[in-house]
C-alpha cells in the first residue's frame, strides 16, 4: 500500500522546469512522463481521462498547486509525475496559476489509498514554507528528498 508521496516519486517522473505555460500542454508535459512507467497500462487511455477529469472540475488546490488525477483501470498501481514551473502555468477554469503539478493515476478498485494520498499531498502543501522548499528544489533528487523530509514532520517518520 502506497500511501506517501515519496515511495511513489523518482526522479524520471519529475520535471522541474516545463517548458508550457498552457494547461493542456503542461498537463501532457507533465503525464508523458508516465507514458514509460510500466504500471501504466494505457497510456493514451489514462490520459484521456485525466482530460476528461480535468474538464470537468478544476483540479487546482489554490496555492499555485494542483491535482489532476483520474481513476482509470488504465493504470494497474497508483501512479505519479510532477511539473514544476517557474513562470506558471494558468489554468483558465480557476482562473490561478500553478507552479506545482501533481499528475495522480490510481486504478478504479482502489479508492482507499487514493484518498489517503491527496489527504497527504494537502497536508504537505498546506504550509507556505513546505511549498517554497519545494519550489526551491534544485534537482529531482532535492525535490524527492525535501518531500520525505515534511512527510516525516507531518506524518511522522516512514515504517
Amino acid at each position: 500500500m502506497a500511501t506517501r508521496l515519496s515511495s511513489l516519486l523518482s526522479p524520471e517522473r519529475i520535471i522541474l522546469s516545463l517548458q508550457s505555460t498552457k494547461r493542456t500542454a503542461a498537463l501532457q508535459e507533465t503525464a508523458k512522463l508516465l507514458e514509460a512507467d510500466p504500471n501504466v497500462a494505457n497510456f493514451q487511455g489514462f490520459y484521456n481521462e485525466l482530460l476528461a477529469r480535468e474538464r470537468l472540475d478544476t483540479t487546482c488546490l489554490g496555492n499555485e498547486v494542483a491535482l489532476p488525477h483520474a481513476r482509470t483501470e488504465h493504470v494497474k498501481k497508483i501512479v505519479l509525475a510532477v511539473g514544476r514551473s517557474t513562470q506558471g502555468v494558468l489554468f483558465e477554469n480557476s482562473n490561478q496559476n500553478v507552479k506545482l503539478m501533481f499528475v495522480l493515476g490510481t486504478p478504479k478498485n482502489n479508492p482507499t489509498d487514493y484518498l489517503i494520498l491527496v489527504g497527504a499531498l494537502c497536508r504537505l502543501i498546506k504550509d507556505e514554507s513546505s511549498r517554497t522548499a519545494l519550489l526551491a528544489a534544485p534537482t529531482p533528487e532535492a525535490f524527492i528528498a525535501t518531500v520525505l523530509d515534511l512527510e516525516s514532520k507531518i506524518l511522522g517518520p516512514a515504517k
